[in-house]
């Protein structure tokens, strides 16, 4: 008999809103590793609000988040941004950097006090630019890219980031 791997991300009962106000409650969510979870529903349901909720983004009205069994309460920023990695709706205010820079963010969790990259770090950007196919506009302005080439590179962000789960929100918006 085959052994079910235990659950990696459970919430428990968590509700969710704005300024104290739930908007959803009682939410119960639990995946394994490797397992893909799809939320559906009509414009203002609430969808990005639980997935803001989830990933630290907003306070919790209620209820707990675990990630391997531990509260995510208790995670330091940068332990949960090594495991965590969340592509929003939300544009990215990025004057003067170009895509490569933005790319590059990902790999702070990894980088210490200073952000200096070391080598391995600039070829995980450079495999996650290659691999959303955005390598070729490396140096090019981030805000004076296209609104699909900007997803890509928020995409390529998140996966040099080399997290345990991503989040992602409406990912294929401009693609």
């Amino acid at each position: 008999m085959k052994t079910q791997k235990p659950y990696y991300i459970t919430t428990e009962k968590i509700s969710v809103g704005y300024d104290g106000k739930p908007l959803i409650e009682e939410v119960e969510i639990a995946l394994r590793k490797g397992e893909i979870l799809t939320l559906l529903g009509p414009n203002g349901a609430g969808k990005s609000t639980i997935l803001k909720s989830i990933a630290r983004q907003l306070s919790l009205i209620a209820g707990t988040v675990r990630l391997d069994g531990e509260d995510m309460k208790s995670l330091t920023g940068a332990e949960l941004s090594k495991k965590m990695a969340v592509v929003m709706t939300k544009r990215l205010r990025a004057e003067l950097m170009t895509c490569e820079d933005v790319v590059a963010t990902g790999r702070y969790p990894y980088t210490g006090r200073f952000g200096v990259l070391r080598a391995e770090d600039h070829a995980a950007v450079q495999n996650a630019m290659e691999l959303v196919q955005v390598a070729e506009i490396g140096d090019s302005l981030f805000d004076r890219i296209s609104d699909g080439q900007r997803q890509r590179v928020m995409l390529a962000r998140a996966i040099c980031q080399e997290p345990e789960i991503l989040i992602l929100d409406e990912p294929t918006s401009y693609l």
